[in-house]
């Protein structure tokens, strides 16, 4: 469930501080505010569909996933609303 998994990333944002955590587009499906949750609970990486909106249906893992209608920038709107800052440089982690 959303809230099992929430509460996995908050134990491992704990135990290992410098991890990069995805929160996924499956939070966010089975749950509306999952992706947002997710990051609250200390998630730190997001990764928009930059896939032109007229193929994302070939790419579809799943039914219902989110932001499939959407544009990338819409999307990650989502995740300014809880807070987080939005950083487009590469992903490494800082020790």
């Amino acid at each position: 469930t959303c809230e099992q998994t929430v509460y996995l990333l908050s134990l491992l944002r704990l135990i290992q501080p410098n991890l990069l955590l995805p929160a996924t587009t499956a939070l966010g499906t089975i749950r509306p505010d999952g992706r947002e949750r997710g990051l609250q609970a200390g998630a730190n990486v997001v990764m928009p569909n930059l896939s032109p909106l007229g193929v994302r249906k070939k790419y579809a893992l799943y039914d219902g996933k989110l932001c499939t209608g959407e544009e990338a920038a819409q999307c990650i709107g989502r995740v300014t609303s809880v807070g987080c800052r939005i950083v487009t440089a590469r992903g490494d982690i800082i020790r």
